[in-house]
Order: C-alpha cells, then structure tokens, then sequence
C-alpha cells in the first residue's frame, strides 16, 4: 500500500473518530439537561442550564447589572462579547468569573450581578 493510501485512510478513520466523540459528547450534554444553545447570552438560576432564565443584552457593555435572583450557571455564544459575573451585587466580590464568548458552564458559585465586555 502507498504511503499516500495509508495517509488517506489514517486521516478517513481520524474524521470518524472525531465525529463519533462530537456525537457522544453533544448527546452528553443534552443527557445532563442543558437547554439547545442558541445565540446571545443566558443566565440561569439552577445548574446545568434550569431555572429562570435571564437573557443578557451583549450590547450594553461595561454596564453593571445587579439579578433579582442569583444565578448558577450561563450559556454564552457570540463572538464578540463574554459576561463576566460577580458573587456581590454591584459587581462587587473578591473574585469575579468570565465566561468567554462561546460558553456553557455552571458557575463556581452563587453569582449576584454581572457585566458584558469585548471577547
């Protein structure tokens, strides 16, 4: 067999195998309960994507924003903007966590306020 043949169908079986990781790791995600992800930017009030929902404005930059209940966990797909959230209200707390601009995760802890800035 060619070093090209074999190269050929190294990187076929590699494509398959990516591919079936993709499918396992998305049936994953849905198995834990996380909503579909769709574009902006979501709060929730429970883990894994449940609760009340906030939806966050990705265009209002730099404005601090205090919840009216606190939020565990954010989904986040924009490529321009990221949600950095904070423990305190007023954007306070000694240790504020930022998403990035393609997220979905649940947050370290309770998080109280929040603001968008550029990716």
């Amino acid at each position: 067999m060619s070093t090209s043949k074999r190269m050929l169908r190294g990187s076929a079986a590699a494509a398959v195998a990516v591919a079936a990781l993709i499918g396992l790791g998305a049936g994953s995600a849905q198995a834990a309960g996380w909503p579909p992800l769709q574009p902006g930017a979501h709060l929730y009030t429970g883990t894994d994507g449940s609760g009340a929902v906030t939806t966050v404005d990705l265009g209002d930059l730099g404005t601090c924003h205090t919840l009216a209940a606190p939020v565990r966990s954010v989904q986040v797909a924009d490529g321009s903007a990221s949600v950095v959230l904070y423990p305190g209200r007023g954007c306070a707390g000694a240790v504020p966590w930022g998403t990035g601009s393609l997220a979905q995760s649940n947050t370290p802890w309770t998080m109280l306020s929040y603001r968008v800035v550029p990716a």
